[in-house]
């Protein structure tokens, strides 16, 4: 029953983009068009849960053994980081199709706050390693969700008529308002 709790109010009640305000330069720049938004959803599942589970590690083996849990913040943003640049090189050579398809997006994943803040979240909830798995995966899930609304949103929109002073980034962050007080009806669900 933790697990759906988790997972639930990870997705919709406070969904990391919407209600947590994390990870909004992606949710404003690459919402263009769904085929980027879907690249950008993966890219981030993937380093995110990966993430997760090692600054776990790192947490409960390294930082609290050694009484440097003051160093969390600093050594989560080098880990993040050296992360992407592994996932980068690996895929560059293992898959060349799979590294064209997210190019673009692997760069922009460290300095995505999304990442950094599911890893702290995880730790600042008391989560075990399973837990602060789910807990990733359900943001990454919540994280695609309101990219891929806002992005399909966003490709209709250039298809209506929008006064001129609007278009491009203030209609934008009118629906992102929008969407995100939508999604606070999902408030007091969990």
């Amino acid at each position: 029953m933790n697990y759906i709790i988790i997972i639930i109010s990870a997705i919709f009640v406070n969904n990391i983009v919407l209600a947590k305000f994390l990870g909004i330069c992606p949710f404003i720049g690459v919402s263009n068009k769904i085929e980027t938004a879907i690249g950008m959803t993966g890219a981030v599942t993937f380093v995110m849960v990966i993430a997760t589970i090692v600054t776990y590690l790192l947490q409960h083996y390294i930082l609290i053994p050694f009484g440097i849990s003051f160093m969390q913040t600093i050594t989560f943003i080098l880990i993040i980081a050296a992360l992407v640049q592994m996932v980068e090189i690996m895929l560059k050579k293992v898959s060349p199709v799979l590294y064209q398809a997210l190019g673009i997006f692997l760069p922009l994943i460290t300095t995505n706050c999304a990442v950094l803040g599911v890893a702290i979240l995880a730790v600042q909830n008391d989560y075990n390693l399973i837990e602060s798995v789910v807990f990733s995966i359900a943001n990454a899930i919540g994280f695609g969700m309101a990219l891929l609304i806002f992005s399909g949103i966003r490709e209709q929109l250039e298809l209506v008529d929008v006064p001129e002073p609007m278009k491009g980034v203030p209609i934008a962050f009118i629906v992102a308002g929008l969407l995100a007080m939508a999604f606070m009806g999902f408030t007091g669900v969990v």
